[in-house]
C-alpha cells in the first residue's frame, strides 16, 4: 500500500502527547501555506478562464463549439493527475514533484498567453491541467500528513479558500481583467503569487531521496484503466449536450469506454496487492459518507458558478465585469467566515456547522426558483450572501469529520478521493444543468406558446400594439410590421421561458444540498477532532 509518511516529514498527533506535541513549527506552516496558494491558483485559473472564454476565442480565432475544449482539455489532464499525485510524490519525492509542477504550471500558464491558435491554446491548456491538477491534492495531503489533528482545522480551513472560495472570485477577476486589460491578463496574473508559492515551498520542504523503483512495481493496470475512464467520462460530460448526447456517435464510443475502463479500474483496485487507490476507506462511514456530501457539495458549488454567469448573460445581458461584480458576493463572505471556523468546530459538534452550511447553501438556491424578467444583481444579492455563508460553514468540518483517524498511509488515497469527487460532482453538476436548462426551455416554450392563440382577444390586442409601434418607427410596409411583431412576441416567449428553465436549475440545485444534508446526517462525531480542538 502506498504511503506519503516515507516522503513527507510528518509526525502524527496522539491524544496521549502533551500539548508540546502540538506545536507546529513554522517551517511547517510555510509549506502549508504555499501548497494552499498552489491549489488556490489551480482553481481559480478554471473560473478565470471559463468567465472570459468567449474573449479567449475571438482573441485566437477560434469557433463557439471548438473554442468549448480550451477548458475541456484543461478539466481532463487535471481529474486524470489528482489520482495520480500520491503515488508520484513518492516516486520522485514530495519536494521534486510539488516544486517541479508548481513551477511548470507557471511557465504553461504564461505560454497560454502566448497562443497563436486554437490547437496551440488546447495543448497548453492540457499540460497546465496536468501541473495544475497536482497542487489540489497535494495541499490536501500535506495538511492531513503534516498537521497534527489539533491544527488540521486550521489547515482545512486555508484549503476551504481555494475550494469554495476561488470558484466563487474567479469570475470577478477574469471579468475585471478581460474588460480592462485583455484576456491574456487571465494567464499573466498567475505569475507573482506564483513566484511567492514557489519561493516558500522550496525553503520549507525538506529534500527526500527519490524512489524510482516504484515505478517497475506500479499499479500500471489500474493507471492506464484510471486515465483512460476518467478521460473518456469528462469528455463526454462537457461535450454531451453540445452535441445531443447520446445521439452522437463520438459521444456513445466515449461513454462506452468511460464504462468499460472504469469498472475495471474498480476491479482491479478491489483486487490488486499494491492498488494506485486503496478504495475500500470508502466504506469506512464517515470518509464514504463524508465523500457523497462533498461530491454533491461540487455539484451545487461548481454547478451554481456556471448557471448565474449564463443567466445574467443571456437575460440579463451583463458584460464580464458585471457578472464577476454579482458573483463577488457569493466569495467575499466567506474571506470573513472562513477564519472563524476552526473556532466554531471547537465550540459546536462539527456535524452541526456542516448541517447549517448545507442548509443554508440549499437555502440560497431555493431563494432562486420564482425568478421573474427584472431578477438581477440586487435580487441575487442576498441568495449569493447566504450562499457564501453556507459554503463557508462546510468544507472544513466536512474535510476534518471524513478524514478523522486515517492513517498515514492512506493519505494520498483519502486526498485524491475526497478532491476527485468533489471536481468529478462539479463536472457532473454542470453536464445535467445544461441538459436541463435545455429541455426545461423546451418544455415552457411549448406551454407558454399554448396561451398565445390568435383565438385570444389578448394576443390580438398585443399583436396589433406590436405592429403599430413599429409602423411609428419606420416600417412602411405593414406586413414587415406585422412580421416584425409575430417575431418579437416569440422572442419575449422564449426569453420568459428561459427564466422559467433557470428557476427549474436552482430548484436542482437545492435538493442536491438536501442530499447532501441527509449524508451529514448520518457522519458520526469523532472523538479526535473534539480532542485536537481542545475542547477538553
Amino acid at each position: 500500500m502506498t504511503t506519503l509518511q516515507t516522503t513527507i516529514d510528518a509526525t502524527p498527533a496522539s491524544e496521549d502527547r502533551p500539548p508540546a506535541a502540538h506545536a507546529v513549527s513554522a517551517k511547517t506552516w510555510l509549506a502549508v501555506i504555499g501548497a494552499t496558494m498552489g491549489a488556490f491558483m489551480a482553481v481559480l485559473n478554471i473560473q478565470i478562464v471559463n468567465a472570459s472564454l468567449a474573449d479567449i476565442q475571438g482573441g485566437i480565432g477560434a469557433g463557439i463549439d471548438d473554442g468549448g475544449w480550451i477548458s475541456t482539455s484543461y478539466l481532463i489532464a487535471e481529474i486524470v493527475v489528482i489520482p495520480l499525485s500520491g503515488w508520484l510524490a513518492q516516486v520522485f519525492s514530495v519536494r521534486v514533484y510539488l516544486l517541479t509542477n508548481a513551477v511548470l504550471f507557471l511557465v504553461f500558464s504564461a505560454a497560454c498567453a502566448l497562443a497563436q491558435d486554437l490547437p496551440q491554446m488546447i495543448a497548453l491548456r492540457a499540460v497546465q491541467g496536468f501541473t495544475g491538477g497536482v497542487l489540489i491534492p497535494m495541499a490536501f495531503t500535506l495538511i492531513i500528513t503534516l498537521l497534527p489533528k489539533a491544527k488540521q482545522p486550521i489547515g482545512l480551513a486555508m484549503f476551504a479558500i481555494s475550494a469554495t472560495f476561488a470558484p466563487a472570485i474567479g469570475p470577478t477577476i477574469g471579468g475585471y481583467l478581460t474588460e480592462n486589460f485583455g484576456w491574456e491578463y487571465i494567464f499573466y496574473v498567475n505569475v507573482v503569487p506564483g513566484a511567492i508559492m514557489i519561493g516558500m515551498l522550496f525553503f520549507s520542504l525538506e529534500a527526500r531521496p527519490m524512489n524510482l523503483s516504484l515505478l517497475r512495481d506500479g499499479d500500471w493496470a489500474g493507471i492506464i484503466t484510471m486515465a483512460i475512464g476518467l478521460a473518456a467520462l469528462q469528455t463526454v460530460l462537457e461535450e454531451g449536450n453540445k452535441d445531443d448526447w447520446f445521439g452522437s456517435p463520438f459521444i456513445v464510443r466515449l461513454a462506452v469506454i468511460a464504462a468499460v475502463a472504469l469498472t475495471l479500474f474498480l476491479a482491479i483496485e478491489l483486487t490488486a496487492q499494491k492498488p494506485l487507490l486503496n478504495l475500500r476507506i470508502l466504506f469506512r462511514r464517515n470518509f464514504g459518507f463524508g465523500v457523497l456530501a462533498n461530491f454533491l457539495l461540487g455539484v451545487s458549488l461548481y454547478g451554481s458558478v456556471y448557471v448565474l454567469p449564463v443567466y445574467l448573460s443571456r437575460i440579463q445581458g451583463y458584460n464580464s465585469e458585471q457578472i464577476g461584480m454579482v458573483l463577488a458576493w457569493t466569495g467575499l463572505p466567506q474571506l470573513v467566515l472562513i477564519p472563524l471556523v476552526p473556532r466554531l468546530m471547537k465550540r459546536f459538534d462539527p456535524r452541526l456547522v456542516i448541517g447549517i452550511g448545507f442548509v443554508l447553501f440549499g437555502g440560497s438556491n431555493f431563494m432562486n426558483i420564482y425568478m421573474t424578467n427584472d431578477y438581477a444583481a440586487d435580487q441575487l444579492f442576498w441568495p449569493n450572501v447566504i450562499r457564501a455563508l453556507g459554503q463557508a460553514l462546510v468544507f472544513a468540518p466536512l474535510s476534518s469529520v471524513a478524514t478523522a483517524g486515517m492513517e498515514a498511509e492512506n493519505a494520498g488515497s483519502a486526498s485524491a478521493l475526497f478532491n476527485m469527487m468533489r471536481n468529478l460532482g462539479g463536472a457532473i453538476g454542470i453536464a445535467a444543468l445544461q441538459t436541463l436548462l435545455t429541455k426545461r426551455e423546451q418544455y415552457h416554450s411549448n406551454v407558454l406558446m399554448q396561451s398565445v392563440s390568435m383565438f385570444e382577444q389578448a394576443t390580438r390586442t398585443r399583436l396589433d400594439q406590436l405592429t403599430q409601434y413599429f409602423i411609428s418607427h419606420g416600417v412602411i410596409d405593414r406586413v414587415d410590421a406585422a412580421h416584425r411583431a409575430y417575431v418579437a412576441i416569440g422572442k419575449v416567449i422564449q426569453k420568459q421561458a428561459f427564466i422559467l428553465g433557470f428557476s427549474d436549475t436552482f430548484y436542482l440545485l437545492g435538493i442536491s444540498q438536501i442530499v447532501a444534508l441527509i449524508a451529514a446526517l448520518i457522519l458520526t462525531k469523532p472523538d479526535r477532532i473534539d480532542a485536537g480542538g481542545g475542547a477538553h
